[in-house]
């Protein structure tokens, strides 16, 4: 990892020249710049790469140096790290938080601009380092630094407002893993948490099984299905010392224009009774978020639209519904499988496949139909209760 302090001008002239360059090219033909080597530049240029979508305070900042890209990618991103300081900041105590699992220093930034002190805490001391170079670019004067392991740091803290923990996997070979599979694992450190605080935000991979952590965190007032762009980022699990009722969850997509946030218990779901339609003049697709977080009956009752299949969540309607959270279209026709057929809605041969719940993979639908991407208009593939269905389809703004 790259030593923090400011790069010279002509490694920084290098890597702004050089951004969209060719990387096996960059490494094949130079040792270092300036006397760097080349493997650190490129990871400065892997960096603001990177950076330029997902940390945007950080890619303005021409001084900012990057770790290799395994740690960009598993850092959060601005926009998950200001909702994150954003849903702490409903609570009145904002005086000092502790982020245990600091990293390369994200969520910590974004704490930042919400608490008094912010207390980073990283066992790693070069990223620790790193971290703080950074800060100290971005103009934050009030965040702290402890090169600790939680565990020890929370021997000897004492009360805050509260904390932050962002546990790594051991292994990730597991599709299925718990919180005893992390470090540092939240499910033993909650007690010594709850000792210095009322509240702790505990985020988890989108991977992770909402009921198993459920099960291995307590006190849990709020899970946070958080989608960027219809993207599943994160989990978060908002526990509360001494809370007791069951948790609501929280399905948030977030884009550039909107956020949509969608609140329902665990109740909501399991007493909920879907209808269930035939195909309708439209077809729905909920957000991923919101698929995510397991609402399929209480999409239908909610929404007011049928659910074409038990296991196909996909819904339908004669009326539209305008406010429904994410892609809704329009059905032109049912159609059969058969490649002239096809031609017929889609005459420039170019659709959109999208299936759900059906037998052939995108891939095996468009070589079946002699179909390319692209197009205005889509193939829809599932399973109704009739059974298998295609459909042509356009989207509905």
């Amino acid at each position: 990892m790259i030593h923090p302090h400011k790069l010279s001008n002509q490694v920084g002239l290098f890597i702004a020249t050089h951004e969209r360059a060719d990387i096996p090219s960059l490494v094949l033909k130079y040792n270092s710049i300036d006397g760097l080597p080349i493997a650190s530049v490129v990871d400065q240029i892997m960096g603001r790469r990177k950076s330029r979508e997902k940390l945007p305070s950080y890619f303005a900042h021409n001084d900012i140096l990057y770790p290799p890209s395994i740690n960009i990618e598993q850092t959060s991103s601005e926009v998950t790290a200001s909702y994150k300081a954003q849903l702490l900041s409903s609570f009145p105590d904002h005086d000092t938080i502790v982020d245990l699992t600091g990293g390369l220093g994200i969520d910590s930034f974004a704490f930042s601009k919400i608490f008094k002190v912010v207390v980073h805490v990283e066992p790693d001391g070069d990223l620790q380092a790193l971290a703080r170079y950074n800060h100290q670019q971005l103009g934050c004067s009030n965040i702290t630094y402890v090169n600790q392991l939680a565990e020890h740091f929370l021997e000897v803290t004492s009360e805050i407002s509260a904390a932050f923990i962002d546990p790594s996997r051991r292994k990730a070979s597991r599709k299925v893993y718990s919180f005893h599979d992390c470090v540092p694992d939240v499910t033993t450190l909650q007690t010594a948490i709850f000792r210095q605080t009322n509240v702790l935000l505990v985020k988890a991979s989108p991977m992770h099984d909402i009921q198993l952590a459920l099960r291995e965190i307590h006190n849990v007032q709020r899970v946070v299905v958080l989608a960027v762009d219809n993207e599943v980022r994160e989990l978060l699990f908002l526990a509360l010392r001494g809370f007791e009722a069951k948790p609501i969850l929280s399905a948030v997509n977030i884009t550039s224009s909107s956020t949509v946030v969608i609140d329902f218990s665990i109740a909501d779901e399991e007493l909920a009774e879907a209808s269930f339609d035939e195909l309708k003049s439209y077809l729905y697709e909920p957000n991923a978020a919101l698929l995510k977080a397991g609402a399929f009956k209480l999409t239908s009752t909610r929404f007011g639209v049928g659910k074409l299949h038990v296991n196909t969540h996909l819904y339908t309607s004669d009326e539209l519904v305008e406010d429904f959270p994410d892609r809704i279209f329009r059905v032109i026709s049912r159609i059969k499988g058969d490649e002239k057929l096809v031609r017929t809605y889609f005459p420039d041969g170019k659709a959109n496949v999208v299936v759900r719940n059906y037998p052939s993979t995108p891939d095996e639908l468009k070589k079946k139909l002699r179909l390319r991407d692209g197009g205005e208009k889509y193939l829809l593939g599932f399973t109704a209760s009739s059974g298998p269905t295609l459909v042509a389809a356009e989207r509905v703004i």
